[in-house]
């Protein structure tokens, strides 16, 4: 692997994997506790799934575009890619102690993902994201 490749690895798959990885640190955590009321500690909770969620398709969307991946298929990508990850994580909470497996967090986490890829889109459809390919390495 060539110092081009390894930046561009660095600079593309780093921060998915990365973040990817923190999912899956958070997720092996038994009982997050907060002092909130239980409306808002739900509210919070499920909000902030939708959005790593969310954030991770954004990475892998770079990541894949990074790698001369046309857009529409990168985007498509990205999204599948993070919804088999939501099953996955979820599956994992599954054998955590004080955690479940719960399809609705499983849905959130999706529709998450499902923001991000819109986002994306609209912003391509705007102009505001070129279809060419960015040359950041």
């Amino acid at each position: 692997m060539g110092n081009n490749n390894i930046k561009k690895f660095i600079i593309y798959w780093l921060p998915p994997i990365l973040w990817a990885g923190g999912i899956f640190y958070l997720s092996g955590i038994s009982g997050l506790a907060s002092d909130m009321s239980v409306f808002w500690d739900v509210f919070w909770r499920k909000l902030f799934h939708a959005t790593e969620f969310g954030i991770l398709n954004l990475l892998l969307f770079r990541a894949l575009w990074g790698y001369q991946m046309k857009m529409d298929k990168a985007i498509i990508l990205s999204f599948i890619l993070t919804a088999l990850y939501a099953v996955s994580d979820e599956f994992h909470q599954y054998f955590v102690p004080s955690r479940e497996c719960r399809l609705r967090d499983m849905g959130l986490d999706i529709l998450g993902a499902m923001a991000a890829a819109v986002i994306i889109f609209l912003l391509r459809r705007t102009g505001f994201i070129k279809q060419k390919t960015p040359d950041i390495v």
